[in-house]
């Protein structure tokens, strides 16, 4: 009797231990980490760029269900998941660990350079492969386990100076730009320097902080006393769309030029978008290309969100097909370790060559410090659109 009873109880125990694990198995809707890759995506889902987070989310879950439908990667499907940051850097951190507890291997972000430098300090920490589409500070990417889809801050500045001067767009120009913000401050510095080589004058450089985005009539007003043909405006939208309606306020007119942190303007809630009618800047895509696989994104696109891509989108699903690319090329397998996969996609990403919807056409490159190597290409607001500069 007394050995029966140690054995019912054992097999109550082992019932007990065996329906808590599946259990624990089915709440947290794991995916078997041995038959399936899992990327992580961390942006601003919620908050004032959130434009941009939702963008990159949209774009990289059409290029995963595009990359599952045709077979996955190296025969194993690819999992998504994308959790907001609000563009903190503790959130964004935050974000990072959770996504580590769901199973990440791969980190396809931070959609925004300040979040994106305190992540990669954790990646790298962990050896943690990561593909930023967006973030385009130098400190992004400051390891080597880290690679960018998008321009540096200093190549948008000195290009945009270039671009200036070489298509004669004006003789003097302001700069009204966010000295809180390393975005901002970093396209600015390098643009100031590229300027000193191009046939235009930096008339006034006006800063403000994130504390005090939301007047901006002295700024305005030291460019109009100074001549300014242009303003220069190497910030997010939010504090761009003021900017252009307190212009407009006060009867100043300039042409206005920006980065690719001016995409999604014409998204603005409560901004009258015809005042950024003949707004130009450089970014890696245009929603009106005609090639055929700009035409038939921004159509899948359009059908799944009823919205028309903008450029974080197109960076993201870049994104997407550049892991792809890489992994297929070193063999990698959902039961590699994290160190493992890194290592064997930092090898690879110098040797690939990749062509997409921001590569204007041509194969682009990395070097060893993550940095791509493609050409900038020219949009301006034409009629509430995005349209190519020819």
């Amino acid at each position: 009797m007394k050995n029966f009873k140690r054995v019912l109880a054992l097999l109550v125990v082992a019932v007990l231990v065996l329906t808590t694990m599946v259990a624990c198995g089915d709440s947290k809707g794991k995916t078997d980490d041995a038959t399936t890759f899992k990327i992580g995506g961390i942006g601003p889902l919620t908050g004032g760029a959130a434009t941009y987070g939702i963008a990159v989310k949209q774009g990289a879950e059409l290029a995963v269900k595009e990359i599952n439908a045709a077979g996955g990667i190296n025969g194993f499907k690819v999992e998504f998941n994308m959790a907001d940051d609000e563009h903190d850097a503790e959130k964004s951190v935050n974000a990072y660990n959770s996504l580590k507890d769901w199973g990440m291997k791969i980190l396809m972000g931070t959609v925004t350079s300040g979040p994106c430098e305190a992540v990669v300090a954790k990646t790298q920490q962990d050896k943690m492969f990561q593909l930023t589409p967006s973030g385009s500070s130098v400190e992004s990417i400051q390891f080597d386990n880290a690679f960018r889809v998008c321009y540096s801050d200093p190549n948008q500045g000195a290009a945009s100076a270039r671009y200036i001067g070489e298509n004669e767009l004006a003789k003097k120009v302001a700069v009204i730009y966010d000295s809180s913000d390393v975005y901002s401050t970093g396209i600015y510095e390098k643009f100031a320097q590229e300027a000193k080589n191009q046939n235009f004058e930096i008339v006034a450089a006006e800063a403000f902080t994130k504390d005090s985005a939301t007047d901006f009539s002295v700024q305005l007003q030291k460019a109009k006393q100074e001549g300014a043909d242009m303003v220069f405006l190497p910030i997010y939208y939010e504090a761009a769309s003021l900017i252009l309606t307190q212009a407009n306020n006060m009867g100043y007119a300039p042409k206005f030029f920006g980065c690719d942190g001016m995409d999604g303007i014409l998204s603005m809630d409560n901004f009258d978008t015809k005042l950024a009618e003949g707004l130009m800047l450089l970014t890696p895509f245009a929603a009106d290309g005609q090639d055929d696989l700009t035409k038939n994104f921004v159509t899948a696109y359009e059908e799944a969100y009823k919205s028309t891509p903008i450029q974080f989108a197109a960076d993201a699903y870049d994104a997407i097909y550049i892991l792809k690319q890489a992994m297929e090329a070193a063999d990698v397998k959902p039961n590699m370790s994290i160190s493992d996969i890194c290592d064997a996609l930092k090898g690879q990403m110098v040797k690939i060559e990749f062509e997409g919807l921001t590569t204007a056409g041509e194969k682009m490159k990395w070097t060893a410090d993550g940095e791509p190597n493609k050409a900038p290409m020219a949009v301006v607001i034409k009629d509430g659109e995005y349209a190519s500069i020819k």
